[in-house]
């Protein structure tokens, strides 16, 4: 009886948390499209006319999909042996986020303004992208972020860093008359413009001050190629095949284990295998 109970755990396992197996990869394509059923849902709730006229359909629709969570949610607990390091894993704090409002809108007046956290459910997405054909491309794509991070938080510094002087030096050149009222203000125009957004609300007037637009706006042509690049650059170092697949440890929920891994790399319990 233990054993049929152990086989049945840790079939649910295999099922929810990856995507090795044909029932897994059906699982998750199911849930995908659940999931982008309920965003569609939440953004015509939004639309007032499209509420007023669907209301009892739309809220019948996002209790069932809020049960439907709420069953995923439980068997994802049930499913590995530390509970915890889900609950208190990244997607298991969304999950719940995402999955609570609509209970609390029972207790609760006014709730209506949780809307947002009903629409983190399109997070789940990312993990559920764990499918063999996006695994290679996503692993790929983080490690590079991963790596690049010091380079890209030195670029980010030293933007700021150009930020303040450029704010300063136009708050000096334009001053309050032409709208530069503080330096706070003017780092608003210079990031504005640096990123070649222009709302427009700020323009220099002076001849002098009109020259130092041209040369931020020039400049910032440059600045936005420059994470890409680096992001890119990375990318190609990166290994052209991962070997990664979607095990997952039935103990600790980890996953990202080599390919023909018998034990999981970080609590060393035994990984399934059919």
């Amino acid at each position: 009886m233990k054993e049929n109970k152990k086989n049945w755990k840790e079939r649910l396992h295999e099922i929810i948390y990856e995507a090795d197996t044909p029932e897994g990869k059906w699982f998750d394509i199911i849930l995908i499209f659940t999931i982008l059923l309920s965003i569609i849902f939440v953004m015509l709730e939004s639309v007032e006319s499209i509420d007023s006229k669907f209301h009892n359909f739309l809220n019948i629709a996002e209790w069932i999909i809020t049960i439907l969570f709420t069953v995923e949610y439980i068997a994802r607990i049930i499913s590995i042996n530390k509970p915890t390091s889900y609950i208190f894993s990244f997607y298991g704090i969304i999950d719940f986020l995402a999955t609570i409002p609509k209970y609390l809108s029972v207790f609760f007046v006014g709730t209506h303004a949780l809307i947002a956290l009903r629409a983190l459910r399109l997070l789940r997405v990312f993990r559920i992208l764990k499918l063999a054909r996006y695994l290679g491309a996503s692993t790929k794509l983080l490690s590079a972020l991963k790596a690049s991070r010091i380079k890209i938080s030195v670029f980010l510094f030293s933007v700021i860093v150009l930020t303040i002087i450029l704010g300063t030096v136009m708050y000096l050149v334009e001053g309050p008359k032409n709208g530069f009222t503080s330096i706070p203000h003017s780092m608003y125009w210079a990031i504005v413009t640096l990123t070649t957004v222009g709302y427009g609300d700020m323009s220099p007037h002076t001849p002098l001050g009109q020259f130092i637009a041209s040369i931020v706006m020039i400049l910032g042509y440059g600045i936005i190629a420059v994470p890409t690049g680096i992001v890119t650059s990375e990318m190609t170092r990166q290994d052209a095949k991962i070997p990664t697949n979607t095990q997952s440890c039935p103990n600790c929920s980890c996953s990202k284990h080599l390919d023909n891994a018998d034990f999981c790399h970080q609590c060393g319990e035994k990984l399934n295998h059919e």
